[in-house]
């Protein structure tokens, strides 16, 4: 199994064994990380449509140390909940949502963030790309539909798509898009190890090294006050800068 580091042990792992006894229909998994997003993972879920390009969905929304009610409002609205007991970061949040969905079988694997900065409405456009054009990974571009996108996160994307190539070298027009589809086969060649929110620029350097199939898709981002407080801070950016150049210095 792909992805580096095994599933932390906090996770619930008798629910992934659960899994296995689902319906043998295609399904399309929507893999959710989320830390401390009580105030909108209901509203989110209850935006995600049943069914895709004619195949069933399932939600599933890895918990990432919370400590509100993420967990319990998550499954209420009828999610599969995975819960990390401490906060291992969003790459470890996402890693642990991929291994879920592969373990439930899922054809379609689609990422979206937990604060509604995303619209649940174009996970079908971003299916039926994947699909129709046979693809293994289309990545939800803001920076191709930047209405209403503040001009900061617009400058600070372009910063990181420049670190992102320099470390990479593949250059995309929104590499930190938290909204992305990927095949099946895909999942099975990418290998991610990142904890934070390199995992986004990993996710480009995988998609250059295994020669992966791709297309950037427009999408419109939702940006309120409460999805740009929970949004990735200056520090996090300077982290995450840090992270990725010593990832290159390393190489060279």
């Amino acid at each position: 199994m792909p992805y580096g580091a095994p599933m932390p042990a906090s996770v619930d792992e008798t629910k992934v064994v659960q899994f296995r006894h689902m319906s043998a229909s295609k399904t399309v998994a929507i893999v959710i990380p989320a830390k401390d997003e009580a105030a909108a993972i209901g509203y989110v879920l209850r935006q995600i449509p049943s069914e895709i390009a004619g195949m069933s969905v399932t939600a599933i929304v890895i918990d990432d140390g919370s400590i509100d009610g993420t967990a319990e409002i998550a499954a209420r609205n009828g999610a599969r909940v995975f819960r990390h007991m401490i906060n291992l970061g969003v790459g470890s949040a996402t890693i642990t949502g991929f291994r879920a969905a592969e373990m439930i079988g899922a054809d379609v694997v689609v990422t979206i963030d937990a604060d509604g900065q995303h619209d649940p409405g174009e996970i079908d456009r971003l299916v039926s790309c994947l699909i129709n054009d046979e693809l293994d990974v289309v990545i939800g571009s803001r920076i191709l539909q930047p209405r209403g996108m503040p001009v900061t996160r617009i400058f600070a994307n372009l910063l990181l798509n420049g670190v992102t190539f320099i470390v990479y070298g593949k250059i995309v027009s929104d590499s930190q898009s938290g909204f992305k589809a990927f095949s099946r086969d895909a999942l099975k060649k990418i290998d991610l190890r990142s904890t934070g929110y390199e995992i986004c620029s990993e996710i480009i350097g995988e998609i250059y090294r295994k020669d992966l199939r791709y297309k950037s898709l427009p999408v419109r981002a939702v940006y309120t006050d409460y999805s740009r407080a929970k949004g990735q801070h200056f520090l996090n950016g300077i982290n995450l800068i840090l992270g990725l150049l010593m990832r290159w210095l390393r190489r060279v």
